[in-house]
């Protein structure tokens, strides 16, 4: 399809058009790969421009960008890329109603949905929703085209002359209505996202246009960047994190349904469906008569109808056009609106489906204005868009899309398109239900049962909900909060959870399973009956539900014809988790006793099988990697299956398989044996690296049984940067998890040499998921020992191989996770259960930054818990006081209620007025005990205390995750970045003001602005978008950037036409065709891109997402890489302000962001703020790192060439001994990062030697302060000033102390991009590139330790300017050559795979050499 503007599908519901796509952020983690470094490349570079460029047009320049957003992407990748069917454009002219003429360019392959789409885009036409179109031939010939045909099927649009009309169409009742939607969203300015990158660029350009007649124009760039002051103290970033929203334009006064409305039936009989009442900005009022044909202004005064035209004949045949003829305002203003939306980047106006939400809200809270459209909005939720009673029927939807052909790739876009929009409504349908199934607005379908048990059905969507088992277990052992005398056994209320077999009798039940008891709810009773009854139910727990999602998510994946899945979301909102489903057809009625073919429903007493089921589960578990494999059900009998025995295998009436409880699709975790861990399973992605492993073992020819210690061997003497405390700390945590954690301990070890050499014959890896169970498996011993032991053999490879080997990559900064969220994703994707925290985090204690991030990811996710059992009992009325006076017990320091120190006196008051209310309410899952709640005087959470909510939290964090929250954790836990991450897991938004953590109550319940559910989906994700995006890295590492940036667009097209840009695969997309632009030398075709890629990620990420943080910065490299200094530090500002949200101060990729800040200071000649940053990213690594971490030689190596800047050659010396020593040490002396560290000492040596000479020569000067050393010598306070301050830098022991308040809490995806590495290579360039400028030092503000070295610097570049000698020239003869490098590749600073330049009198090449370099080598040698 044609690669013009895909984007704005969100609009096409004004058409009706089903298959229109909207775009949506993928929520789940998406597995990040790390980007291979650019090595070789540079001599394709230079031919490869000409083909890779894209236009340079910079974001917020002309307006008609807006209608193609992806026109380059597009057009380059249909001409280079024919393999997947060429797409060509051409172009079609477009007469409008009014007469207007326009261009589009389609392809053959085009809808008329998607020319309608075009249209609903444009600036001209945008307004005209209820058309037909015409297209006329170059033979004369008129054709009228339906929405669903392709043009190919109607004309030949190739041969040229052909032009589209639209003519009016007849509005009935639904598209009149949807006019009037789109006239409303098309006044409103509040779907326009507008991201600071394009605010900022707009200024920069705004203001060089103001000062282009003035000489200013070079001052602004050395304004100072005020990262290190806001550093230091995040919570007063808070205020700068939102940007204002964009002030709205008012083109009319109000626009509402008249209370006319309905038409009467005589006047429906003459083409009446609506009356809208208009009130102009010139204060006139008309009520305007919307018929079949046209919108005219009717008669009507007052009260009574008067359906004649008015004298003044006005009419239109849309809303728009008849306003701007009797409102000449309107007119103005509505084209100011169209022109600020041209103006935006395109991307900035394109809605997403699943929009990301916001943890902190406008401070001070905007005024609430009334607004009768909106009410409207509110009360009549449907609003004509769907029939009144028509709801949509989500799993015949679903799969009747999954039934779509899909044998050619235009067939597969069209299936992708569809699947996964019905899956992003249906997502938004099930959040809406949920919310209202927990607010009580859906009445149960069994209103009898319990309540914890109650059932519901809205919109064709099944709701159940899922216990907090793992709480509740906690709960009923230590009672919570032993200050609270009324004991409340809360969660799932303990007296209703004897309800053993529920559905058994009913098959219907298998819709549902997850609505049984939870684990710790079953009745007091004695242990093993206790024990038997949660072995008798499917247990409705957290882990059963998130099993099951990934469960489906599998099965989706593996797409078996004829074997279908249900869609499902899992909601949590108010501490309660909802499961949603779509339903089976029939299973809500008739008989259902012949509808369950495989599987069983009462835990394997009985279980069914079908051939025809059974041969399709196979297929599913050939792909799933599950062994086909007998069990024995509860008379013995023998029953092959190819799955779990709960899952279950459902005919519906519709005649269709289903497999539906897929709670344990890959098998159990055997380090958690015992019917407590029963849904601990591993990872799909550990199933997978295992399998990967095993084969590679054996294609080598190695003992299996000894790869996993092997592995181990090697950690100690691989890992950068702390060699010696990882030998000892890793191999601890093995033996004290043994003892205190999961129960197989050296029973393990002991099997495992034999399961390995019994499964070297299989060719095939396959699990049994039914072993470790309860169930009874058939088959010989020696067969179920087998099956056994390959799954205890995959439970020891996470433990001996895959956690020692993330260590390893944490702490030599290969994955640098920096909050809670990227944390979780890179766990996952390296295959490692989040419950594995605790293990890991005991692995990592001597690294600052790695300790602090993984210890507070524990206590947040434990507080989780505990303030979900605090909303689960909240009437209405107290959430926002119970949520405030949580976060005063987590943060601050609340004792008991009874003291006047409680929160603020506000539940004071609510609880007078409330009393009775409190004492009446249920909520769901639990009543309230009226004999408890008489006792009770105040709100039932105004009883917790800092102390109880802490114990509860350190009782959770070592029931679930084996890990001992340490006594000073209460005082590291008060940072913003906790904040943060607690706010996003629970979905609480807080007003964004500077919050006090240290008082004794920071939150106020007026700080509490909304709480939000959190969703887990499974939206299909476009594998063939990710296939071709792995392909192009690998080209873009081979350095054949032409293959690779084809490769990227054509990814980037695909996802274009299957999701929208607005997903988080397209951002990845994007950057990396800007890294493939920026390395063939096209920096303006790059900025194009990265700007996208920041603009996805700050909708489908979150505005303070550390992947957000990183496209700032990229997009600062960028700009600096065009000269533009002062856009590229602002950009720089908002990276600093982001990190520091998301990790807090103290993270090494910080440190890296000062780097790359020094270096744009040096290269714009302000050394002094330039050796501030520097000075600070030293102490950060020596601190987070170490003294002998690889990124403190990066730091010290930027030292030694911003003090060989200044001439200081005996500092620069001295750090770069620093760096070679550390390079010695841990990579040895023959390695090239290493041997170029040697070239560099070698340089600033003969450098010195030099200025010695020319002082010598120069000796008998007048002018005697020319000399440095004899400055030196005339103030002797400088010179210790400067071994202070090399002090400062070289001494890592002094500044380990000196931490900013508090060390990271972020977590981090594993990075695509290190901004770290890349951005050190890139500074390396800058500074060189600096060097070579010949640098005017200016004076700073700079820290007080700072003082006389700045006084001493510019002294001696007073000296060297008063004497300008030949040193000079041979600097800027060594380094002249050499430009600025953007952001570069994974791969420290030092990570110089090229041969380092030896030859005499020049700049070694290799710490930061870059492709520019080699490119200029290239054009040497031609």
């Amino acid at each position: 399809m044609a690669g013009k503007s895909k984007g704005g599908r969100n609009k096409g519901k004004a058409q009706g058009t089903s298959q229109v796509v909207t775009v949506v952020p993928e929520v789940p983690a998406v597995t990040v790969v790390p980007e291979v470094p650019v090595t070789d490349g540079g001599d394709d570079a230079k031919p490869e421009n000409g083909d890779v460029t894209e236009p340079a047009t910079v974001e917020g320049g002309a307006p008609g960008v807006e209608k193609e957003p992806t026109d380059s992407a597009g057009e380059t990748q249909a001409a280079k890329k024919p393999a997947e069917g060429e797409v060509h454009l051409y172009p079609v002219s477009v007469k409008t109603q009014s007469g207007e003429k326009l261009e589009l360019q389609l392809s053959p392959g085009d809808s008329v949905i998607d020319v309608k789409q075009f249209l609903l885009d444009a600036p001209e036409t945008c307004f005209y929703t209820c058309y037909d179109l015409i297209l006329h031939t170059k033979d004369g010939s008129t054709h009228e085209l339906e929405d669903y045909n392709e043009i190919s099927e109607i004309a030949d649009i190739t041969a040229g002359d052909c032009s589209l009309e639209m003519v009016s169409g007849i509005y009935d009742e639904r598209s009149i209505r949807s006019h009037l939607r789109r006239v409303r969203e098309l006044l409103s300015l509040s779907s326009l996202h507008v991201s600071l990158s394009t605010s900022l660029a707009l200024q920069q350009e705004s203001a060089q246009g103001k000062s282009a007649d003035t000489a200013d124009s070079g001052k602004t760039a050395n304004q100072e960047l005020d990262g290190l002051n806001f550093m230091a103290d995040s919570t007063g970033a808070l205020i700068n994190l939102l940007t204002s929203a964009p002030e709205e334009i008012k083109c009319v006064a109000s626009i509402v349904f008249s209370s006319f409305n309905p038409p009467p039936s005589y006047r429906r009989l003459h083409g009446d469906l609506i009356y809208v009442d208009v009130m102009t900005l010139e204060g006139n009022k008309y009520c305007i008569t919307g018929s079949s044909k046209s919108f005219y202004v009717n008669s009507s005064n007052g009260s009574i109808l008067d359906p004649r035209p008015s004298k003044q004949v006005q009419e239109d045949n849309t809303l728009v056009g008849l306003l701007q003829k009797i409102s000449a305002k309107f007119k103005k203003g509505f084209c100011e609106i169209l022109d600020r939306k041209a103006s935006a980047h395109p991307f900035e106006n394109v809605q997403a489906l699943l929009p990301v939400t916001s943890w902190l809200g406008p401070y001070p809270v905007p005024e609430h204005r009334r607004d009768a459209a909106r009410t409207e909005d509110s009360v009549v939720l449907s609003y004509g868009t769907e029939l009144i009673g028509m709801q949509r029927d989500w799993n015949e939807e679903l799969q009747s899309c999954r039934e779509f052909p899909h044998s050619n790739p235009q067939e597969k876009i069209l299936r992708g398109r569809a699947l996964y929009k019905v899956t992003c409504d249906f997502v938004d349908a099930a959040v809406k239900g949920a919310v209202g199934v927990i607010n009580r607005c859906i009445p149960p379908i069994n209103p009898t049962d319990p309540e914890c048990f109650h059932m519901y059905v809205h919109n064709n969507i099944f709701f159940s909900f899922a216990m907090d088992s793992d709480y509740e277990q906690l709960s009923k052992d230590h009672k919570p909060d032993g200050q609270n005398g009324s004991g409340r056994g809360v969660i799932g209320s303990s007296d209703l959870g004897a309800k053993p077999n529920r559905n058994h009798a009913d098959p219907s039940g298998i819709v549902n399973s997850k609505t049984e008891e939870p684990n710790g709810v079953l009745d007091n009773s004695s242990d093993a009956s206790a024990e038997a009854q949660t072995v008798d139910s499917e247990q409705a727990t957290y882990a059963s539900a998130n099993n099951d999602l990934k469960g489906t998510k599998a099965y989706q994946e593996a797409d078996i014809p004829g074997l279908y899945n249900l869609a499902m979301a899992i909601i949590d909102y108010r501490g309660h988790r909802v499961v949603a489903q779509s339903i089976i057809p029939g299973i809500l009625q008739g008989d259902k006793s012949d509808s369950l073919l495989y599987g069983s429903v009462d835990n394997g007493k009985k279980i069914s099988w079908n051939e025809s089921f059974h041969s399709k589960v196979v297929e599913a578990a050939k792909r799933l990697h599950v062994k086909e494999h007998v069990v024995l059900d509860g008379s013995g009998n023998p029953v092959k299956l190819a799955a779990t025995v709960e899952c279950k295998g459902i005919v519906g009436s519709d005649d269709r398989h289903y497999i539906l409880d897929l709670m344990r699709v890959t098998p159990r975790d055997s380090n958690y044996i015992g019917l407590q861990h029963r849904f601990r399973v591993l990872r799909p992605e550990l199933v997978a690296s295992f399998i990967e492993a095993e084969s590679v073992n054996k294609s080598s020819n190695q003992k299996v049984a000894g790869a996993p210690g092997e592995s181990t061997g090697q950690l100690g003497t691989s890992v950068e940067g702390g060699v010696k405390s990882d030998e000892s700390s890793v191999p601890r945590p093995d033996k004290s998890d043994e003892g205190s954690g999961p129960s197989p301990g050296t029973s393990d070890d002991s099997s495992a040499p034999g399961s390995a050499e019994h499964n070297d014959s299989n060719a095939e890896i396959l699990f049994n998921p039914n072993v470790f169970t309860e169930y009874k498996l058939a088959g010989s011993p020696e067969e179920i020992e087998a099956d056994e032991a390959l799954v205890k053999k995959a439970g020891l490879y996470i433990l001996d191989t895959v956690i020692p080997k993330f260590v390893q990559d944490l702490c030599s900064l290969d994955v640098s996770p920096m909050d809670g969220q990227t944390l979780t994703d890179v766990l996952h994707s390296n295959g490692i259960n989040v419950r594995y925290l605790g293990k890991v985090a005991g692995m990592i204690k001597h690294l600052p930054h790695l300790w602090d991030l993984f210890s507070s990811e524990i206590i947040v996710r434990s507080a989780k818990h505990v303030v979900k059992e605090i909303l689960r009992q909240c009437p209405d009325h107290d959430i926002g006081p119970a949520i405030a006076h949580f976060l005063n017990c987590f943060f601050g320091n609340i004792v008991a209620a009874s003291t006047k120190g409680s929160v603020d006196g506000t539940n004071l008051k609510i609880q007078k007025g409330h009393e009775k209310i409190q004492n009446q309410k249920s909520t769901k899952g639990q009543k309230s005990s009226l004999s408890a709640a008489s006792k009770n005087i105040l709100p039932t959470f105004s009883h917790r205390t800092s102390d109880g909510v802490w114990s509860n939290i350190k009782e959770f964090a070592k029931h679930k995750y084996l890990f001992e929250v340490p006594d000073d954790a209460r005082v590291g836990a008060r940072r913003v970045a906790v904040l943060r991450n607690l706010c996003q897991k629970v979905g609480i938004t807080i007003a964004a003001r500077k919050y006090d953590l240290d008082a004794t109550a920071p939150f106020q319940p007026s700080d509490i602005l909304n709480l939000q559910p959190v969703v887990k989906h499974s939206v299909p994700a476009c594998t063939d978008a990710r296939n071709l995006m792995e392909a192009g890295k690998i080209r873009m590492a081979e350095g054949t950037l032409n293959e690779a940036y084809a490769l990227f667009s054509e990814a980037f097209s695909l996802l274009q036409q299957i999701t929208g840009p607005m997903h988080r695969d397209a951002a990845n997309c994007c950057r990396y065709l800007a890294m493939v632009l920026y390395h063939a030398g096209d920096v303006p075709g790059a900025i194009v891109q990265q700007h996208r890629e920041l603009i996805i990620n700050e909708r489908c990420l979150g505005l303070d997402h550390p992947d957000t943080a990183h496209s700032y910065g990229n997009m600062a490299l960028f700009y600096h890489g065009l000269n533009q200094s002062e856009l590229a530090l602002r950009h720089m500002s908002r990276t600093l302000l982001l990190l520091s949200l998301a990790s807090g101060p103290d993270h090494p990729d910080v440190a890296a962001t000062l780097i790359n800040v020094a270096m744009m200071y040096q290269d714009a000649s302000n050394m002094s703020t330039a050796l501030r940053y520097l000075q600070e990213a030293l102490k950060k690594n020596e601190r987070l790192l170490g003294p002998d971490h690889i990124q403190t030689a990066v730091c010290y190596h930027a030292l030694a060439i911003a003090f060989s800047c200044m001439g200081a050659y005996k500092l620069s010396i001295q750090h770069e001994t620093k760096t070679y020593d550390i390079l010695v040490k841990q990579l040895g002396s023959d390695d090239s990062r290493t041997k170029d560290a040697e070239n560099w000492l070698n340089t600033f040596k003969t450098r010195e030697q030099q200025v010695i000479a020319q002082k010598q020569k120069g000796q008998q000067g007048t002018n005697p302060s020319a000399n440095p050393i004899d400055l030196l010598k005339a103030h002797p306070g400088l010179a210790k000033a400067i071994k202070a301050a090399a002090k400062q830098s070289g001494d890592g022991s002094a500044n380990v102390n000196r931490s900013l308040n508090a060390a990271v809490v972020g977590e981090g995806v594993r990075r695509v991009r290190g901004v770290d590495e890349r951005a050190a290579r890139a500074t390396a360039e800058a500074r060189k590139k600096a060097a070579a400028r010949g640098l005017n030092v200016r004076g700073g503000p700079v820290p007080d330790y700072m003082a006389n070295l700045s006084q001493i610097l510019n002294l001696m570049d007073s000296a060297k300017s008063a004497s300008a000698t030949p040193a000079t020239a041979s600097t800027q003869a060594a380094t002249g050559g050499q430009q600025s490098n953007g952001p570069t590749e994974n791969g420290t600073a030092m990570d110089a795979n090229r041969p380092s330049s030896k030859s005499g009198g020049h700049t070694p090449v290799g710490l930061g050499a870059s492709l520019e370099l080699k490119k200029q080598k290239s054009k040497q040698k031609s």
